[in-house]
């Protein structure tokens, strides 16, 4: 099955929507509880599947809903259609800030590899599915990279990211990247984990013992600020959670909080 061609406008800088346009008749597939807003005559339906096989089996769809279900992954997709007689939009945000890359996968070989939690949302027709490491030492200590999705066809798909994306180009080249930062990277491109060098560099380097090592020839998106990262922070400065104010301002701190009831 080719994908839709959908057009599409990304609204806003640090804090994403990404509006899809619906001809009449085309569909967009997304992650549930993804869809931001979307136009009268817009309709969705939750299903098994990402719908790129129509004629898939019951087999077939329960194999590829039992291996996102083992890795955390929803079960379900939500396929988004227009129904009526005019351009309609649907629109979609990511769950936490940063940004969302529209990428068209005719001009990627029609195939990307991503971290799991990346895709947003795709055209109809594209596959998603969920792709192991075949390296041992990547599936042992890849953390965020153990599990990665493959995201096929020849529309365009749509992966969030934390902070701010940057996209690298190698050419036989080798790129190391903090494990949680990579996004995702082209067929070309070999990825693997390697461990930091130097006991005093893994003790008090504060960049952990792992990273990731990607070899070859394609293109590779890194994100700033992946959400785990951003979620130690914010729990570690919590002043519930033993962490010290940050501009708060007031010379009372907690005591401060305690009488406004906070």
């Amino acid at each position: 099955m080719r994908c839709h061609e959908v057009d599409y406008e990304i609204i806003g800088e640090a804090l994403q929507v990404v509006e899809v346009e619906l001809d009449p008749g085309e569909k967009v597939i997304a992650e549930a509880g993804m869809m931001n807003y979307m136009e009268e005559d817009v309709t969705f339906e939750t299903k098994m599947g990402d719908g790129s096989e129509p004629d898939q089996g019951l087999m077939g769809k329960l194999f590829s809903a039992g291996k996102r279900m083992v890795m955390g992954e929803s079960v379900f997709m939500t396929h988004f259609g227009n129904e009526g007689t005019a351009k309609r939009r649907v629109a979609f945000a990511a769950p936490y800030p940063g940004s969302i890359v529209p990428l068209n996968l005719a001009e990627y070989g029609e195939r990307i590899t991503c971290q799991k939690d990346a895709f947003l949302c795709a055209a109809l027709g594209t596959k998603v599915e969920i792709a192991f490491s075949k390296k041992i030492g990547a599936g042992f200590f890849g953390g965020e990279g153990f599990v990665l999705q493959k995201l096929e066809g020849d529309g365009m798909v749509f992966v969030q990211a934390g902070g701010t994306v940057v996209k690298k180009e190698l050419n036989n080249g080798v790129l190391r990247v903090d494990t949680g930062c990579l996004v995702g990277f082209t067929d070309g491109i070999e990825y693997d984990i390697e461990m930091v060098k130097g006991l005093k560099s893994m003790i008090f380097g504060g960049e952990g013992l792992w990273l990731a090592t990607l070899k070859g020839t394609g293109s590779v998106w890194v994100q700033s600020l992946p959400f785990s990262r951003l979620a130690d922070r914010l729990i570690a400065s919590a002043p519930a959670s033993g962490g010290s104010d940050k501009g708060e301002g007031s010379v009372l701190g907690g005591l401060g909080r305690m009488l406004d009831g906070r």
